[in-house]
């Protein structure tokens, strides 16, 4: 099918941006008044010495910053809606030299607030005029050795958009300069291949399109390896540089302290996994009977999981099924969400130069979250819908029920409502089709790939991305020949005893995004288990269990993560719940192979 230009798109499937800025000329009028605001509020420096000034300054210091996530929403996502509009490429560029600006005039708030006299942050942080602001100042205390001077301060705020080049770079090549060329699909025509089109060439039942896509896929990433390592190299030094100035051991335990999680939480997820490994190779294995070839390839992993039972929901069918499958989280779940298709909340098609993949953003606190999609008519399409959909309701409720200083949730817990959704839906769809064997194979196959994908797959990233920045730290370069071998030496780890892993596979760490965003993968793999312990407690019927769950959802970063995890019913600073969720990986593993013989 013929890739449209946005403006050839139905309006009812594109997100309206109105809620956030009129017009461009509105977000341009925007732009200068936070440009003003970030030169008033460095004036405040060295006026912090009583109390009603510390509180104006946070007042100042917070709206500030509402309105320039609002106003960088707005530039990233109407860039994201076509790449190669210089318009809008230069309004998000415009935005981040704005952002480094704004964080650069308040430079000085954090240590000049450390140098007040001992004890008294301590007594704002109780003081109800800052229950507010209680979260922010803990924040401060807690990473207090970590924090530097005014100056230095200062120069790594500035320094802010110049870190952030690999990413946007990495970015503008993936979605608009990589020339992938065509492929011919199960029809034998010639249709352009990219990477939001990728999977549906993998999901053909015709393995030569399959393995032709795979090759050209990677290939055309290979054909440009050393520019990805260079950015990628780029990236890891930048994480390194931020670690280091900060007095941080690592550049992941800079990441990890910031999400208040433990070091040890990741090395027991890789342990875990590691044990779990055999298992996944069995259920390769019946993969590999299932589709009925000799021997497994990493181009046959995302075929036949449908097999026997086919849907292909449009959107409007898919958001149906989406309301149906999360009517156990209550009927004003349902109300609250069922707006965001009518009010254009999500945009929802692939056009030409459309960014890949699908994200929710929730930072523009006061207005609707938004929702990305590149949405296809399959069992895949309307899973992603349903995760996304748990991410935007996740920011609605948390925006809604937290003021702002306190509504953005932490990273570490962001996969969770999204996956919770994915978990429902596909227990909705099994109770749906229970008396349905096929139907009830596929759907465990689906649970099955998501473990696949998103507890060992993201795993097996999570490793990639250790490695390489251990090798960096250690004052090793990062050339595409080194990182394409540790890449594809980890696939093999994970899959080589039941898969070929082609040679080629080595490029496939270049098609990942969330590389750029350091110490992220990992996140995707423990909120999958904490997701499978929170859908079984929904599930139970429980009400005082669901209200926990609900109550998690409003909870935004009003406490630490793990502890709102906690209070939901599930307790990640232990690797019971991901050994837990292996212990489920393995039961549906023995299901499916009765389901299949």
């Amino acid at each position: 099918m013929e890739v449209l230009t946005r403006n050839e798109m139905d309006n009812r499937f594109k997100w309206d941006l109105t809620r956030l800025f009129a017009s461009d000329e509105a977000w341009e009028q925007e732009y200068t008044a936070i440009g003003e605001l970030s030169a008033a509020f460095a004036q405040r420096a060295g006026t912090l010495n009583v109390k009603e000034r510390i509180l104006e300054a946070f007042n100042a210091y917070f709206d500030m910053m509402r309105r320039f996530e609002t106003l960088y929403a707005y530039a990233m996502m109407r860039q994201n809606e076509d790449t190669s509009v210089s318009l809008y490429q230069a309004m998000n560029d415009r935005a981040m030299s704005l952002g480094s600006r704004v964080m650069a005039s308040a430079a000085f708030l954090v240590p000049e607030l450390l140098a007040l006299p001992e004890g008294t942050l301590e007594g704002f942080g109780a003081d109800p005029d800052f229950s507010d602001y209680s979260r922010f100042i803990e924040d401060i205390l807690r990473t207090k050795a970590h924090t530097l001077s005014k100056e230095e301060e200062q120069i790594l705020a500035m320094a802010g958009e110049a870190l952030s080049t690999s990413d946007q770079a990495s970015e503008m090549l993936r979605s608009l300069d990589l020339q992938l060329g065509t492929v011919r699909n199960e029809s034998g025509e010639r249709v352009q291949l990219t990477d939001a089109g990728f999977i549906l060439f993998l999901e053909s039942s015709n393995r030569t399109v399959r393995r032709t896509a795979f090759r050209k896929m990677m290939d055309g990433y290979a054909a440009m390896g050393n520019t990805f390592a260079a950015l990628y190299a780029g990236q890891v030094k930048a994480d390194i540089f931020a670690s280091r100035v900060r007095h941080y051991e690592s550049s992941r335990a800079a990441s990890m302290y910031a999400d208040e999680v433990p070091e040890s939480v990741y090395d027991s997820l890789i342990t875990a996994v590691h044990e779990g490994i055999d298992t996944l190779n069995a259920y390769l294995e019946l993969r590999r009977k299932k589709i009925g070839v000799p021997r497994l390839h990493m181009y046959d992993l995302y075929y036949g999981n449908e097999q026997g039972f086919e849907i292909h929901p449009d959107i409007e069918e898919s958001f149906d099924l989406f309301l149906k499958a999360v009517a156990p989280l209550g009927e004003d779940y349902v109300r609250d969400a069922s707006r965001a298709l009518q009010e254009r909340w999500i945009d929802v098609y692939e056009n030409r130069g459309k960014r890949s993949g699908a994200y929710s953003c929730g930072s523009a606190y006061g207005t609707t979250p938004y929702v990305l999609l590149n949405h296809k008519n399959n069992y895949d399409g309307l899973s992603t819908l349903c995760h996304e959909m748990g991410h935007a309701m996740h920011s609605f409720y948390s925006n809604s029920s937290q003021p702002y200083p306190k509504a953005d949730y932490s990273i570490f817990v962001a996969e969770v409502a999204s996956t919770t959704n994915e978990i429902l839906l596909n227990e909705y769809l099994r109770r749906e089709y229970r008396d349905d064997r096929a139907a009830q194979a596929a759907l465990v196959g689906n649970l099955l790939e998501h473990f696949r994908t998103t507890v060992f797959r993201q795993t097996l990233f999570a490793e990639f991305e250790l490695r390489a920045h251990r090798l960096a730290e250690s004052g090793e370069s990062l050339t595409m020949e080194q990182l394409s071998q540790m890449y594809l030496e980890t696939v093999k780890t994970y899959y080589g005893k039941v898969c070929t892993v082609d040679d080629c596979v080595a490029s496939e760490w270049m098609r990942i995004p969330h590389f750029y965003s350091p110490f992220y993968v990992y996140k995707y793999a423990t909120s999958f288990c904490a997701a499978i312990s929170l859908a079984r407690n929904i599930l139970s019927g429980d009400p005082e269990k669901v209200a926990r769950y609900r109550a998690f959802l409003r909870s935004g970063s009003s406490l630490p993560p793990i502890e709102e995890l906690r209070n939901a019913g599930v307790d990640l600073s232990t690797p019971e719940p991901v050994t837990e969720a292996l212990d489920y990986f393995a039961e549906l593993v023995y299901e499916y192979q009765n389901l299949l013989n």
